[in-house]
């Protein structure tokens, strides 16, 4: 190859002076596995142990479910740190509702009655909802006082029950 040419294409490369860099962008070497690794030894440290055979996790969030079907999942009771990894799903509550029934216990029953109430109040003209959010309306005001009826005179007149029920 001829020097010149040699030297010319030498000179090209070069981004400053002499001793400068001779590359024009710094090549990123991507570090996902070492966070991997880090992330692994962080959770070993903790004393995570891996829990078997879960079809699918839920997280409730508002009005919206993010599911994982057949996670990894890791836990740690004495840390109480719970490790999910999976491919993650974002779905309205509303598509998920049905299939989830089933696994909400008696305690959960209670949660699902105000969740029908507050799709019911949401939903346009549903459930008559019109009579019940103009009485919520009012509920959320601060109530009038009776006439010649103060904050103070109430909590004495209360204390003084209290004090006839303690003796």
């Amino acid at each position: 190859m001829n020097r010149e040419k040699l030297m010319k294409m030498a000179g090209a490369v070069r981004t400053g002076g002499k001793g400068s860099m001779r590359r024009w962008k710094k090549a990123v070497h991507k570090t996902t596995t070492t966070d991997d690794k880090r992330l692994q030894s962080t959770l070993k440290r903790i004393g995570v142990n891996a829990i078997p055979a879960i079809e699918e996790v839920n997280i409730f969030k508002d009005d919206v479910v993010i599911q994982f079907i057949n996670p990894k999942v890791q836990a740690s009771i004495a840390a109480n740190t719970w490790v999910v990894s999976g491919s993650p799903q974002t779905k309205k509550l509303q598509d998920i509702l049905p299939s989830i029934i089933s696994h909400l216990g008696p305690d959960n029953l209670d949660n699902l009655k105000k969740l029908a109430e507050q799709f019911q109040k949401q939903a346009p003209g549903g459930g008559g909802g019109g009579g019940t959010t103009a009485q919520e309306d009012d509920d959320d005001d601060v109530p009038e006082l009776v006439a010649g009826e103060t904050f103070e005179a109430a909590a004495e007149e209360k204390d003084k029950e209290e004090e006839k029920q303690a003796s």
